[in-house]
C-alpha cells in the first residue's frame, strides 16, 4: 500500500516537473540550480525522487545527483543526503522487486546472474556499489529476485555506497585533482582504508556465520536420520 502511494506520488511530481526532469537528462547542472536554489525544502523532496528514479532505471548519471546535492545543500549535507537517499532508494527498490514484481522480471534476467547474487550474497552488493561497472538499478534488480537476506543487501548498500559516493563527491568539491593539498589526499587514503578493514571483518564474519549454519543443519539432519 505504502509503496503504491509512494510511485503514485512520485509520477504526479515528475509529470508536474517535466522541464525539470528534461534538464537532468541532459546534464544542464546551471539551470537546475538556479531553478532549485529557490526552495531549498522542495529541492530535498525533488532529489529525493531524482535518486529513487536512479536506482530503479539508471538513466540519469550519479555524478550530476550528487554534484547536484553539493551545489544545493554543501558539500557534507550534499553528501550525506545523497548518500541516505541512495540507501533509501535500494531498499525500495529491493523491496518493491520481491514483493510486487518479482514474477514479471524473473524471465528477463539470466538465472546465472541471480544464482552469482545469492553465492556471493553481502559481498556482490558491496562490489557492485564502489564499482561503477554495475549499475546501481541492476544491482537492486538482481538482489530483489534473489533470496539474499535484507540485512546483508542493507549492509552492503550502505557500507559500499558511503565510500563510493565519499570519493564522487570529491569531484564536483574540487578535491579529487592533483592540486589537492596533502591533507586531503592523506584523509581519501585513511576513508579507504578504513572501509576497507570494516568490509574485511563484515564479510568474513557472514562466511562464518553461513558455514556455522550449514554445519548445524548438517548435524540436525545426521541426528534426525539416526534416531
Amino acid at each position: 500500500m505504502l509503496i503504491s502511494i509512494f510511485l503514485f506520488g512520485a509520477m504526479v511530481l515528475w509529470n508536474s516537473n517535466q522541464n525539470l526532469f528534461d534538464l537532468m537528462v541532459h546534464g544542464d547542472i546551471e539551470q537546475l540550480l538556479v531553478l532549485l536554489e529557490e526552495n531549498l525544502a522542495y529541492a530535498y523532496l525533488v532529489m529525493f525522487i531524482v535518486m529513487v528514479v536512479q536506482n530503479s532505471f539508471t538513466i540519469i548519471p550519479l555524478l550530476l545527483v550528487i554534484s547536484l546535492n553539493i551545489g544545493l545543500f554543501g558539500f557534507w549535507n550534499g553528501f550525506l543526503w545523497s548518500w541516505m537517499t541512495s540507501v533509501v532508494a535500494a531498499v525500495f527498490i529491493f523491496i518493491s522487486v520481491k514483493y510486487l514484481f518479482q514474477s514479471k522480471l524473473t524471465q528477463r534476467f539470466h538465472p546465472e546472474l541471480v544464482e552469482r547474487v545469492e553465492r556471493e550474497g553481502f559481498a556482490y552488493v558491496f562490489r557492485g556499489r564502489i564499482f561503477p561497472f554495475i549499475p546501481t538499478s541492476l544491482v537492486n534488480i538482481l538482489a530483489g529476485l534473489s533470496t539474499i537476506t535484507f540485512r546483508h543487501f542493507l549492509l552492503g548498500t550502505i557500507y559500499g555506497n558511503f565510500l563510493y559516493f565519499f570519493v564522487l563527491s570529491l569531484i564536483p568539491a574540487g578535491l579529487l585533482s592533483l592540486e589537492g593539498d596533502q591533507f586531503v589526499i592523506g584523509a581519501i587514503f585513511v576513508v579507504l582504508f578504513t572501509f576497507f578493514y570494516v568490509f574485511k571483518k563484515v564479510y568474513n564474519k557472514i562466511r562464518n556465520d553461513k558455514k556455522l549454519t550449514r554445519t548445524r543443519e548438517e548435524e540436525e539432519k545426521c541426528s534426525k536420520t539416526l534416531t
